[in-house]
This record gives C-alpha cells, structure tokens and sequence, in this order.
C-alpha cells in the first residue's frame, strides 16, 4: 500500500474516533456525587453556534422548584431546574474544554473540560479554579436515556 495512501486513511481513521467520542458527550446524564448518589438529571447539548452548553432537567436533592441562593449576577435565586449551568465549551480534539460549570449547590463558577471515558461508558467532567485543571475535581456522570 501506498505510504501516503495510508497515511491518509490513518488520518481519516482518528478523526472519525475523535468525532464519535465527542458525539458520546452529547445527550442526558445523571450527575453523581461523591458518594455515588445522583444529584440530577441534565442535558448536554450542541447549539447551532457550534458550542456546547447544558441545563439541569431535573434535581433529586430537594424540591423541583428550588432556587439557586448562592448563585450571584443573573442567576440568583433562578431556579436550579431549568438552569444552564455549563457554558461557552467548545471541541478540543476528543473532549470539549475552554468553558465554564456553575455548581449550584454554593453558585461558583468553574473552568472546565468533558471527555466520554470509553471504558467506564461514563462522561468524565473536570471543574477546576485555574484554566489547566491542576487545582480541581473530576466526576464521572452516568449515561440515562431518560429525559425528565
């Protein structure tokens, strides 16, 4: 086989991996907490701009129509279903990076970065205080097809 005839197809090969696995990033999840416990239901999506964003569809630690008190700026008091908590994030190769997360349960603001870890079939969220991600936690979120 030709050397740049393969080299051509291994490409292609890569990008089709690549774009698969951000194509796994995308629908609804169940947010685990560190004790394994589901936290909520959200959406992650792609909107027509090109970036990614998500939404809260749904809490499972206290009433649906609960506020988001800690939050600050136009966020405050909103409430947490119905919430775009997941901003401005946009594909890096196989993940999605460069945005932000808000935790509504103390209204900060984070850097972060989403990946799909093939082998736990879970979507790996890192939110972290600097831009690289030294200081911060990673969380696995479950993959649901449930919608509300």
């Amino acid at each position: 086989m030709n050397k740049k005839l393969f080299l051509l197809l291994a490409a292609m090969a890569l990008s089709a991996i690549s774009f698969g696995q951000i194509g796994k990033i995308t629908g609804n999840w169940y947010t685990i907490d560190e004790d394994g416990n589901r936290k909520s239901l959200v959406k992650i999506y792609r909107t027509p701009a090109g970036v990614y964003e998500g939404v809260i569809l749904k809490i499972f630690t206290g009433p649906q129509d609960k506020k988001c008190e800690k939050c600050t700026g136009e966020n405050q008091n909103k409430p947490i279903v119905g919430l775009k908590f997941v901003y401005e994030m946009k594909s890096d190769g196989n993940k999605i990076t460069g945005g932000r997360i808000l935790d509504p349960a103390n209204g900060k603001i984070y850097s972060c970065t989403m990946s799909f870890d093939s082998s736990k079939n879970k979507l790996k969220v890192r939110g972290s205080l600097d831009k690289s991600g030294i200081l911060g936690r990673t969380q696995y979120w479950n993959p649901t097809t449930d919608v509300n």
